[in-house]
């Protein structure tokens, strides 16, 4: 699936104010502002047309845009996210996606649901189970892809340490090839899959991005780079330390359509 646009938010000066369980210090704003730039730049070079969204300093956590919409060709599906702190961001995220998008969807109460457990298998869709998505907001999703052609099916993580997302512990880069922790490699739903195995210390990186034929990674994992590149993989690797002390990844800085 080849990418045409991505919309990022700039991290606002509270950025540290956000939610975490990180417990590995506060970012520091200049530093994030750097690696957020270097993240942008790597969105370019991967041919992306980019929407860069100023700070809302009324959401601290308003930089990890993927959290509010799943997109597809067809539609937007607006998000509810399960944070009740952030529920607030997807409107301003709507009113991005009109210039884009006519057809919408939208998860609504008792549902919630946030883009960071939701990842895409070409025509197939893994929807995470976790603190921040519940079974309703799952059904609802499954209901709207499956008015647009798409298959899907859930993936339980809530019994998984250390992962706040789906997206925390797999993705998918094409050809039938799923990037899994070790706590996840033998669930059913991925039966069928090519796998590339992450070694426990590097679980952070697993949170990678496929865009247009290269490989966005975090910076510091150098057994997932070197995989990566055995089996023919371009791989970009970036920093993206103040973004994981906020329980963030490379993916959940975008929204790519």
């Amino acid at each position: 699936m080849n990418f045409k646009n991505a919309i990022v938010r700039t991290p606002g000066k509270n950025f540290s104010q956000g939610l975490t369980s990180a417990n590995l210090g506060e970012p520091d704003y200049q530093k994030t502002l750097e690696q957020h730039t270097a993240y942008c730049r790597a969105l370019q070079q991967c041919g992306l047309n980019l929407t860069t969204l100023d700070p809302d300093l009324e959401y601290p956590d308003s930089t990890f845009v993927e959290d509010t919409a799943v997109l597809i060709p067809s539609a937007a599906i607006l998000t509810r996210p399960g944070a009740a702190s952030r529920i607030g961001e997807v409107a301003a995220i709507h009113l991005q996606l009109q210039r884009f998008y006519r057809q919408f969807y939208s998860i609504t109460s008792p549902g919630s649901l946030e883009g960071g457990d939701i990842c895409q298998a070409g025509s197939h869709f893994f929807i995470g189970l976790s603190d921040r998505t519940n079974e309703e907001g799952a059904r609802q999703l499954a209901e709207f892809l499956a008015k647009e052609g798409y298959t899907s099916s859930t993936v339980d993580i809530r019994n998984i340490r250390d992962i706040l997302h789906l997206k925390s512990g797999i993705a998918y880069l094409g050809d039938n090839t799923l990037v899994v922790i070790k706590s996840l490699n033998d669930h059913p739903a991925f039966k069928g899959y090519k796998t590339i195995l992450m070694d426990p210390e590097e679980n952070y990186a697993a949170n990678c991005v496929m865009i247009n034929g290269r490989v966005l990674l975090a910076k510091g994992y150098p057994k997932f780079k070197a995989k990566l590149e055995a089996l023919g993989f371009t791989t970009i690797p970036l920093d993206v330390s103040e973004f994981q002390k906020m329980d963030g990844g490379l993916s959940c800085l975008s929204l790519r359509f």
